[in-house]
């Protein structure tokens, strides 16, 4: 597929709700087995593979996203691909290579270099919040 100038607001509203369907269920598990302090304790332990896997589908949902839009600056599309390329090719190490000027204070995350990236769900939940407002903002026509 060629990359991508502009998304449809279907598009969006469809990768939130996907989102959104996964934190809905993620937090009615950790509702569910909060009593138990062994289960919760896995669960905890969980919640770092999930959120970083999450942060995959977020990111291929919309992969085709172009450069000439997404710019070159520290931004949410930007940070994403990053932490992306980052658990697939850096054994989840944070490394931010040197085609976006990646800034670790004006990041979502605030990530280091060298940082190993376990994602939890209020740090998902800030960033994918962070990226579909800049997806609509650079990609989605008013």
């Amino acid at each position: 597929m060629l990359g991508r100038k502009d998304y449809t607001r279907d598009e969006l509203d469809n990768g939130k709700a996907a989102v959104g369907r996964q934190l809905a269920a993620h937090e009615t598990l950790a509702e569910a087995i909060a009593a138990d302090e062994e289960a919760a304790a896995a669960f905890e332990a969980f919640d770092g593979q999930l959120f970083n896997n999450l942060m995959l589908m977020l990111d291929r949902l919309y992969v085709h996203r172009v450069r000439a839009v997404t710019g070159k600056d520290t931004n949410p599309l930007n940070e994403v691909e990053l932490i992306c390329e980052s658990l697939m090719n850096n054994g989840g190490v944070f490394e931010p290579g040197k085609v976006v000027k990646y800034k670790q204070d004006e990041s979502v995350l605030k990530l280091a270099p060298g940082d190993e990236i376990h994602l939890s769900a209020a740090g998902f939940e800030r960033l994918s919040a962070a990226f579909f407002a800049e997806l609509e903002a650079r990609f989605v026509a008013a």
